[in-house]
C-alpha cells in the first residue's frame, strides 16, 4: 500500500527530538536509529543519523544532518487535545527552551512547528452560528496558548 511519511530535517539530534515527542504521545515510539557509513558524502562517519519513529500511531522519519537554511517553517504538526489538561502539558514541554506564537502556535527547541489545539475550538468555530464562531475566533487571536475556558466562554457570549 502506497503511504505518506513526514520527514523532518535537523541540524543535529533527531534521535533526542523523536525520543522526546515520543515520550509526550501515546501510540509513540523510536522504531530506529541509523548512523549512515564512514562513505557517507554527507559527513564523517555517525554525524548523520536517520530516524524512524511512530507518533499517534503513524510512521514518520527524521535526519541529522547539518544546517539546513532553506527549511520550510510553513509545515507544522497539530494536536487536537481533549481538553485544557492535556493542552498545558504539551504546550509546556513543546515550548520549553523554544519559541511560542500567537494562537495556539510554538517552535519547539529542535525547530519543529507545532499547534496545539484544544478539540472543542473546531467544534465551536464550525458551528453554524457563525456570530458564535466569530466570538471564539477573535478570543483565540488575543491567546499565545489556548484556554479552553475563555474560549467556551466566548462561544456563549460570556
Amino acid at each position: 500500500m502506497t503511504r505518506i511519511i513526514p520527514s523532518l530535517w535537523y541540524a543535529e539530534k533527531a534521535d533526542e527530538a523523536a525520543a522526546f515527542y515520543a515520550a509526550l504521545l501515546p501510540d509513540s515510539r523510536v522504531d530506529s536509529v541509523t548512523s549512515l557509513p564512514a562513505d557517507s558524502p554527507s559527513g564523517p562517519a555517525g554525524s548523520v543519523k536517520v530516524v524512524s519513529f511512530t507518533l499517534l500511531g503513524r510512521p514518520f522519519m527524521a535526519m541529522s544532518a547539518g544546517p539546513f537554511e532553506r527549511f520550510n517553517h510553513a509545515i507544522s504538526f497539530m494536536i487536537e487535545c481533549d481538553g485544557q489538561e492535556e493542552v498545558d502539558r504539551l504546550w509546556d514541554a513543546l515550548s520549553e527552551g523554544g519559541e511560542v506564537e500567537q494562537c495556539g502556535w510554538l517552535r519547539d527547541r529542535y525547530g519543529v512547528s507545532w499547534q496545539i489545539v484544544p478539540k472543542a475550538l473546531g467544534e465551536m468555530m464550525m458551528d453554524p452560528d457563525r456570530t458564535k464562531a466569530a466570538r471564539v475566533a477573535q478570543a483565540m487571536m488575543t491567546m499565545v496558548k489556548l484556554d479552553v475556558a475563555e474560549l467556551k466562554r466566548a462561544y456563549h457570549g460570556a
